[in-house]
C-alpha cells in the first residue's frame, strides 16, 4: 500500500494488522481520487473509519488543507500516526479517537468538502453515520460524501434522510456511492 500522487507520492503506508481493517487498493484508491480530482485540492477532507489513514493521507498529498482521521481502534489509530509522522502531514491532520458518529461534533469547520466513510459492510453503520450527518451544519449541499460499501448492498434509503446519490461506482466486490444534500 503506497501513496499514489502529490507530495508523497509513492511513500509506502503501513497498514493494521489483522481482518478488522480491509485498506482499499490502491487501484480502486487510484480510481477514486481519478473521481475527486477537482474536489481534493484546498479541501477540508474527513476520513471516518479511517483505518490506516491511506484515504486521508492520499488527499493531504493532493492538495487537501487540511483532513480529519476518525478512528476508534488502537492498532489503526496507532498505524495511522505512524502514517502522518513518516509522510510529514502531521501539521495538516487531525486523529480523533472515537465513534464516527461521536466525533462528528468535533469537527469544527464552517464548512467540509469532502466525507469519505469506509465503515465495516452490511452492519448499518452507514446509516447511523448518515443520519447524523444530516444535522451537521458543516454539512451542505456542496458536500461530497463518499460511501464505500458492499457491492450489494441497498442504499437508497439515504433520500430519506436528505440525501441524493450522484453517482456509483462498482468494483469487483465492492462499490463507491457519491452523495450530497438535496
Amino acid at each position: 500500500m503506497r501513496v499514489i500522487a502529490g507530495t508523497a507520492r509513492s511513500m509506502p503506508l503501513k497498514a493494521p494488522e489483522g481482518l478488522d481493517t480491509r485498506p482499499t487498493t490502491d487501484r480502486i484508491k487510484e480510481t477514486l481520487f481519478n473521481i475527486l480530482q477537482t474536489e481534493v485540492p484546498g479541501s477540508i477532507f474527513v476520513d471516518l473509519f479511517a483505518g490506516s489513514g491511506a484515504i486521508g493521507i492520499e488527499a493531504i498529498s493532493r492538495g487537501a488543507k487540511r483532513a480529519y482521521f476518525v478512528e476508534n481502534a488502537a492498532a489503526p489509530l496507532k498505524c495511522i500516526n505512524e502514517n502522518l509522522l513518516f509522510t510529514k502531514f502531521t501539521d495538516r491532520a487531525i486523529v480523533i479517537k472515537q465513534d464516527a458518529v461521536a466525533a462528528l461534533s468535533s469537527i469544527h469547520e464552517k464548512h467540509v468538502d469532502v466525507i469519505f466513510m469506509d465503515a465495516p459492510y452490511g452492519q448499518g453503520e452507514d446509516a447511523r453515520v448518515l443520519r447524523a450527518l444530516a444535522a451537521q451544519t458543516y454539512v451542505d449541499e456542496e458536500t461530497l460524501i463518499i460511501v464505500e460499501e458492499a457491492l450489494k448492498t441497498d442504499l437508497s434509503y439515504v433520500e430519506s434522510l436528505g440525501f441524493t446519490i450522484q453517482r456509483v461506482k462498482e468494483y469487483k466486490t465492492n462499490k463507491h456511492v457519491f452523495l450530497r444534500k438535496a
